[in-house]
């Protein structure tokens, strides 16, 4: 999922959330059947809330763990270029603490 696809699915998961907080109030002000069909639609938008940051949640995770297998192979790949960088960081951070 690229990131504008998630920015959306974020900013659609946050629409349905405060349409169905708006449906709730208004349930508790209602009474009746009236209120007990605002009370479902609004839990239905919340399950349909819940399941779209699940699936963003998923697809994060997947993301998540496919970088940690791509960075992990390339550390396998190249040991030495990653030891000559890690001592490289390592000696400019020395610098830069020790000078006064």
């Amino acid at each position: 999922m690229t990131t504008a696809a998630s920015e959306k699915l974020m900013t659609d998961v946050k629409v349905v959330l405060t349409d169905a907080e708006n449906l709730l109030n208004r349930a508790a002000e209602a009474s009746g059947e009236q209120a007990a069909d605002l009370r479902a639609r609004g839990m239905q938008m919340l399950r349909q809330a819940r399941q779209s940051a699940q699936e963003l949640q998923e697809t994060a995770v997947a993301r998540g763990r496919a970088a940690g297998r791509a960075a992990d192979a390339y550390v396998h790949e190249h040991p030495w270029r990653i030891i000559g960088v890690a001592a490289g960081i390592g000696l400019l951070a020395g610098l830069l603490l020790n000078r006064k």
